[in-house]
Parts: structure tokens; sequence; C-alpha cells
């Protein structure tokens, strides 16, 4: 299985970094084979060329409102078919990036979203206590999906 996890969000707007941070969390856990996680911060139209590759699952890990309480995390799987909306592609516009990657002749492979409820998304570094103490647990779930997708068992502890 080939997988890409994107963190997206901007660092400079409070809650906003929440998928970079977690990103950040993940650097040293082991991963299936094939796994790649990298920060594409604001770089949406980076993101559309990595759907150029050849991609099993996408995984993105980004700040979402969905009117529950501030750390409230939510497992999605993205619609990835349909119109494109409008927006520019330096934004993380999820339906303007598929739409790019399939007009540059990429496929957009199934999609998952890790969100989070954000509390702040005023212009100041740093995450809110809410959203910081889901950070850990957002992790946790995209290792879970990841080693589940890709039908094997992650290593034993101490291994």
């Amino acid at each position: 299985m080939t997988a890409l996890v994107a963190g997206v969000g901007n660092v400079f707007l409070a809650d906003d970094g929440f998928g970079p941070e977690v990103v950040r969390h993940l650097a040293g856990r082991p991963f299936p084979a094939g796994t790649r996680v990298e920060d594409f911060g604001i770089r949406g139209i980076h993101l559309a060329y990595e759907l150029l590759e050849p991609l099993d699952l996408l995984v993105v890990v980004d700040a979402v409102s969905r009117g529950g309480e501030p750390g409230t995390l939510y497992l999605i799987e993205a619609e990835t078919e349909g119109e494109v909306a409008a927006g520019g592609l330096h934004g993380m516009d999820l339906p303007s990036v598929f739409g790019f990657a399939r007009s540059l002749g990429g496929r957009v492979p199934r999609t998952y979203v890790v969100g989070c409820q954000p509390a702040d998304l005023s212009e100041r570094m740093g995450l809110s206590p809410a959203v910081r103490a889901a950070v850990e647990t957002a992790a946790g779930w995209i290792c879970e999906l990841l080693w589940k997708e890709g039908g094997v068992s992650p290593p034993k502890e101490g291994r």
C-alpha cells in the first residue's frame, strides 16, 4: 500500500496549525511500508502535485469546524468525486486540490480527514489547550488507520 499523511493548516492562525502539529508528533513512529508523512502547511498546490503519484490512501490532518466542542476529533471519509469548489490553490480547499490534480492527470485515492474542532483561529502561533490535548490522540488514530488499511499488524512495542 502507498499512503500519504498530509498535515495541512496555517501555523500563524492558532488552532489552524493542528495538522502540522500532528505531523510533528508522528515523527519517528513506525508505519507500514510505502507510507509518507509530510507537513504541507498552506501549500495546496503542492499537495495536488503529490496526487500525480500513485497512492492508495490519503490521510489529511486539519482543523475542521463541525459544531462540536473545541478539541473534538473527527474521522471523515472525504468525498473525492464531484464538482470542484471555487477557491485558490494556495489554501487547503480539498475539492479545489482534487480538481486541480485531476486536471493534471492525477487520480485522487480513497481519502480520510482526521479533523479537530478549533477553539481559536486568531492571528497567533500556538494551539489552544483543548486542541493541543487532542494532538496525541489524533496521532494514534492515524497510526491505527494506516496499519488497518495496510492489512498488517504494527510492530510489537520494544522491538
